[in-house]
């Protein structure tokens, strides 16, 4: 395969433009044209693509964000919206593409795939909600944002003497909450994948108040059966403690990359190409142990996520 194209899809995530320089620059070295791909799927009907070379890419590994831009595209769930991508990718005799994002993506690059475009997926989405692989890239750094959050938090609540509900992305998957609560030292972590009790919340937020704790951290994914302005409120009528509310939102899929995230898309991007390059069938493409892996992409998205109630206890544990 001469000629490929590179694509970022869904939610941006740190450690897109990372895996857009390797996809370009691995391509190139070679021998294979690459082309940049804006606006995702939506940019793709609409033809906007641009051969790049090694300058487009320069000085963007430490930035966040995508160079290429990135859209939700209700066209191209339509069959004569992809009968349109396949022309425009026909028109560029572009062969096979590399699709950075999420599930939402993924599916996407497969309706392409059985069109007979060769798609290879790189996991990039800061809610580390794909099954197929430990890691996705942008979830290192949100974990370490949402850190970073926790640490100010912290002083003024201790200041106060107040309890925080701090709410943070992850409507199926409650990595974020989970990582970022472990290691941030949350007295509680709520998470989808667990049922939420208040009772245990609170008894847990009066035991440390006799303990003489001055400060109460709850932290709560997004996709927890409850309002986080409720869940403050409920807290504060059962334990008589002032508990306020912080919604991180999208300050958690900015920011420079971390070095973990860095390293992932690079190392899942050179292997994309390498598999491109091969005239290898579609694929998923992510991190097992310290292993780079790739699943046949189809495959790839039936393989759910199991929760790591391990953890989830040992947070616990360590709250207490």
């Amino acid at each position: 395969m001469k000629r490929i194209g590179v694509l970022t899809s869904g939610g941006d995530a740190p450690g897109m433009n990372a895996a857009v320089r390797a996809v370009v620059r691995c391509g190139l070295d070679r021998g294979m044209e690459v082309y940049g791909i804006q606006r995702g799927y939506e940019g793709l009907i609409d033809g906007a693509i641009k051969e790049m070379d090694m300058s487009s890419v320069g000085d963007i590994l430490h930035r966040g964000g995508t160079i290429l831009r990135t859209a939700r595209s209700e066209r191209f769930k339509t069959e004569e919206g992809q009968k349109h991508a396949i022309n425009v990718l026909s028109a560029f005799g572009i062969e096979g593409i590399v699709v950075i994002g999420g599930d939402g993506s993924f599916r996407g690059g497969l309706e392409l795939s059985q069109r007979g475009i060769t798609v290879m997926g790189l996991p990039g989405t800061i809610d580390n909600d794909l099954g197929y692989t430990d890691f996705t890239i942008g979830f290192d750094t949100a974990v370490n944002t949402v850190l970073s959050a926790v640490s100010n938090i912290r002083d003024t609540s201790s200041s106060h003497e107040r309890a925080t509900v701090i709410e943070v992305m992850g409507r199926h998957c409650g990595d974020i909450a989970l990582y970022a609560g472990l290691t941030g030292g949350a007295d509680n972590i709520l998470v989808p994948e667990m049922p939420f009790d208040i009772n245990k919340v609170c008894r847990k937020i009066i035991q440390g108040k006799n303990r003489g704790k001055m400060h109460d951290i709850i932290m709560k994914a997004e996709g927890v059966g409850v309002d986080a302005k409720e869940l403050a409120q409920l807290v504060e009528e059962k334990t008589g403690k002032e508990t306020r509310v912080v919604i991180l939102a999208y300050l958690q899929r900015g920011g420079s990359p971390t070095a973990k995230d860095r390293m992932l898309a690079s190392r899942t991007a050179s292997k994309a190409v390498e598999l491109l390059y091969d005239d290898e069938s579609s694929k998923a493409i992510g991190i097992c142990g310290s292993e780079i892996v790739a699943y046949d992409l189809e495959k790839a998205l039936t393989i759910k996520r199991p929760f790591n109630a391990d953890l989830y206890h040992l947070a616990d544990v360590l709250s207490k």
